[in-house]
C-alpha cells in the first residue's frame, strides 16, 4: 500500500502522542500546569519535590511518588513517615523555611491550602503550585487535583483506577445516607464546638456524601457556627457526627467523647440511639481532598451508617 504524506503526518502524530504520553519516573513531560494561582512551567527534571500541601502529600502518597521534603506537625498515621530523618524539614504548614527549601534544591515545590499565602514566595525558589482545593466545589476539585498529579507524575492509569473505587464507594454511600436520617457536624476544639452544614468546609459530608442536614441554615464560614449543647438537643439530629480538632493537630484539651457526654446531649436521638460517629480528624481537618484521606473517610462512614442500631 502506497504510503502518502497525509498517511504518514497521522502515523507521526500518534507517535508522538503515544511517546507525549509514555511516563518517565521523575520527568514532566513538557507541560505547563494550571493550578489554583495560576499557570507554571515545568521543569525536565522534578526531583526532589517538596509537599508543603497535606491534600497532595496525601494523594503522591497513595501513588507511590517519591518526596523529600514536607513539613513538621502532626499528620495522620498513614503519614506519620514523613516526620522521619529520611524527609528534610522545611518549615511548618503557614510559615516555610526559606533556608531549608533553597539547600533542598528543588526541582519542584507543591504548595496548597494553609501554604498558599507563601505561593510568591516560594514560586521565587523553584516551580511552584498552589493545588489548594476549590471549597464551592470541593469533590470535583479534589478529583481534578489527582488527576492532575498523576499526568505529572506519570501515573494517570492508578489515579483513574483509585478514583474508579471511590465513586463506587461514594455511591454505595450515598444509597445508604438516603435512608438514614438526618446529620449534623459539628467541631470541637478548646472546650468550645461549632457546627457545619452545606457549603462549608465540611459540607461534602451533605452535598457529596448524601447526609441529609439536620440544621440546614448554618451560617457558612471557615470556622463553623458557634453553637451550645442546648443547640445539639434542639436540632435533634439521628446522627451526631464529631471531629475533635484539638486531638488532630496534636494540642491539648478535653477530648471530644468527653466533652459531649453531658445531660444534654445525652437526650438527643443521635446519643441514645448510639449513633454519635467520632471522624478522622487527620484527614478531614488537616489532609482534606487527598485520595486516600477521601477513601477512608468514605469507606468509615459507610461502616459507621451501615450497622444497626
Amino acid at each position: 500500500m502506497k504510503l502518502t504524506r497525509r498517511h504518514a503526518l497521522a502515523m507521526t502524530a500518534a507517535v508522538v502522542g503515544l511517546a507525549a504520553l509514555a511516563p518517565i519516573p521523575g520527568y514532566a513531560q513538557d507541560m505547563t500546569v494550571r493550578h489554583a494561582q495560576g499557570e507554571t512551567r515545568l521543569p525536565a527534571k522534578l526531583d526532589p519535590v517538596l509537599v508543603f500541601d497535606m491534600t497532595a502529600l496525601d494523594t503522591l502518597d497513595a501513588l507511590g511518588v517519591a518526596i523529600a521534603g514536607v513539613p513538621t506537625g502532626l499528620k495522620p498515621p498513614h503519614l506519620a513517615k514523613y516526620d522521619g530523618p529520611s524527609y528534610a524539614k522545611i518549615g511548618t504548614l503557614f510559615e516555610p523555611d526559606y533556608e531549608a527549601v533553597n539547600a533542598a534544591e528543588p526541582g519542584l515545590i507543591i504548595a496548597g491550602g494553609r501554604s498558599a499565602p507563601k505561593y510568591a514566595e516560594l514560586s521565587r525558589i523553584a516551580p511552584t503550585l498552589d493545588m489548594t482545593t476549590d471549597q464551592t466545589d470541593f469533590l470535583n476539585s479534589a478529583i481534578a487535583n489527582a488527576e492532575t498529579l498523576g499526568r505529572i507524575f506519570g501515573k494517570t492509569a492508578e489515579v483513574k483506577q483509585k478514583l474508579d473505587r471511590l465513586r463506587a464507594s461514594i455511591a454505595e454511600l450515598k444509597a445508604v445516607a438516603g435512608n438514614a436520617g438526618k446529620g449534623l457536624l459539628v467541631l470541637t476544639t478548646g472546650g468550645k464546638m461549632s457546627a457545619y452544614g452545606p457549603g462549608s468546609r465540611f459540607g461534602i459530608l451533605h452535598t457529596e456524601f448524601g447526609i441529609q442536614p439536620a440544621a440546614p441554615g448554618l451560617k457558612v464560614a471557615n470556622h463553623g457556627q458557634a453553637i451550645s449543647f442546648e443547640f445539639i438537643l434542639e436540632t435533634n439530629p439521628d446522627w451526631l457526627f464529631v471531629i475533635d480538632r484539638d486531638a488532630a493537630i496534636g494540642q491539648d484539651g478535653k477530648p471530644a467523647r468527653q466533652f459531649l457526654d453531658n445531660d444534654i446531649v445525652r437526650r438527643t436521638t443521635a446519643w441514645q440511639k448510639n449513633q454519635v460517629v467520632y471522624l478522622n480528624g487527620g484527614n478531614w481537618y488537616i489532609v482534606g481532598g487527598g485520595l486516600s484521606a477521601l477513601q477512608q473517610d468514605v469507606d468509615d462512614l459507610l461502616a459507621a451508617l451501615s450497622k444497626k442500631s
